[in-house]
């Protein structure tokens, strides 16, 4: 059994006995790890601090295929296999990729405890292809997939505005008809739209018809250079490295071959792609609590207090027990349900799982801020200072906010999750009422 230090990787990494992992998924993350870790995590604290990460870091993951693990599984193997891409680092073939493979992977690149960095190249690859690839014609993916599979073309998602976060169906940004019926012209503003700054193009949801969800659809708009676009980076608390965004949209022309999908669908689609967003912050998120209190329990088994360490103090392992006991309760609830992703198909696992994903990503999110705030506590002072050895719990605990606020913010998860599971219920019982009429027998 590996030696490690208690909650810094998940059990079955520790020696521990599970039902989810086969040979090829540890395969998977002992060779995912090797790539993460020379490539993004080793120099990821000093990226964060530096604000950026260098741009040949996102080209040395495109050139290995190491953004295509971003997307839900399964992955879109024809359009893998017509651009040259068979396997991932030569050790699992892109026809044998399932849920746990996307979830190895979702872990890994948040080995660093921050979620900048990683965010720096995946946010965009694994949020705004999906759409494309599911619900985009076949000219619109023939145009366009080619470039973003491969990474030689960068997208982002670009939902939020100033006045419509976990609202989307208050969206106001416009995309309005030419009268040769050739154009959109699109306004609005988009705000804290990750990897925006880089990004060549966006799925953008806008306004093309009324009020409510009914009036919204998917565009594909170019940003980069592109007339009537301006964008400007954001400070944000935390993943300072992530390329927040702000975008001003201002009589800006896209042809109307770049809607993706129907026009009026654009709700139905953003909620299905939400799943995949949802479960992926849920993952990081949770490996960020992992990284907080393993680097808390460090610290205690070394820092001495009032005559001996700080893991002789009765209290100290208590508060220590109380996050233990959260963050592995929250991985094993997410180990199983990447294990139902593997099992129900797509369409299965949006009714079924739509609203319990949303309370997985807003439980992720209360894990971290009590794993975050008992490592802050911890370190003490060390954990309240920028620099030196609290460094890493001072960062985390800036972003958590970061994880209960973007893909859907907490009160509102908590929420849908239950308006889901009651409308899936009433949905099943009523399959079971006899019709009217009928015979009692």
């Amino acid at each position: 059994m590996s030696r490690v230090i208690p909650f810094s990787d998940p059990p079955y990494l520790c020696g521990i006995p599970s039902p989810y992992y086969t040979a090829s998924h540890r395969e998977w993350q002992r060779t995912c790890r090797t790539f993460i870790q020379e490539n993004l995590i080793q120099h990821a604290i000093d990226w964060e601090r530096d604000g950026s990460v260098p741009e040949d870091v996102f080209c040395k993951f495109a050139a290995a295929n190491m953004l295509v693990p971003c997307l839900p599984a399964p992955l879109p193997v024809k359009w893998l296999k017509g651009l040259g891409i068979h396997d991932i680092l030569g050790v699992i073939k892109v026809d044998d990729w399932d849920y746990i493979h996307t979830a190895i992977f979702a872990d890994e690149v948040c080995r660093s405890g921050l979620q900048g960095p990683s965010a720096s190249l995946t946010t965009g690859y694994s949020f705004a292809i999906p759409p494309i690839l599911e619900f985009g014609s076949r000219q619109l993916q023939q145009r366009f997939l080619p470039d973003l599979l491969l990474g030689k073309k960068r997208i982002c998602i670009a939902i939020t505005e100033p006045e419509a976060g976990s609202d989307v169906a208050g969206i106001q940004t416009t995309a309005s008809r030419t009268a040769d019926g050739k154009h959109y012209v699109v306004n609005g503003t988009k705000k804290w739209i990750t990897n925006g700054i880089w990004s060549s193009y966006a799925t953008m949801a806008v306004r093309t018809s009324g009020p409510g969800p009914a009036g919204l659809s998917l565009l594909l708009v170019p940003l980069l250079d592109y007339p009537g676009v301006s964008m400007r980076h954001i400070k944000v608390a935390g993943h300072l490295t992530s390329g927040t965004t702000f975008i001003g949209l201002d009589e800006v022309k896209v042809p109307v071959e770049n809607l993706i999908g129907e026009e009026g669908q654009g709700m139905r689609y953003i909620m299905t792609n939400f799943n995949h967003e949802r479960l992926t912050i849920a993952i990081g998120a949770t490996r960020q609590a992992r990284v907080a209190l393993a680097a808390a329990f460090e610290y205690c088994m070394q820092r001495e207090a009032f005559g001996k360490t700080l893991m002789e103090q009765p209290v100290v392992r208590h508060r220590l027990a109380k996050a233990g006991a959260l963050l592995e309760s929250q991985w094993a609830w997410i180990e199983q349900f990447v294990y139902q992703m593997t099992k129900l198909t797509k369409a299965e696992a949006d009714v079924e799982l739509g609203g319990l994903t949303a309370l997985a990503k807003a439980q992720a999110g209360i894990v971290l801020d009590e794993c975050a705030r008992c490592a802050v506590l911890l370190f003490g002072g060390n954990g309240f200072t920028t620099t030196g050895r609290g460094e890493i719990a001072e960062r985390i605990y800036r972003e958590v906010p970061g994880a209960r606020v973007p893909g859907g913010s907490e009160d509102v998860m908590l929420d849908l999750a239950v308006r889901q599971l009651v409308k899936n219920y009433k949905s099943k019982t009523k399959l079971l009422e006899r019709p009217k009429g009928s015979s009692k027998l």
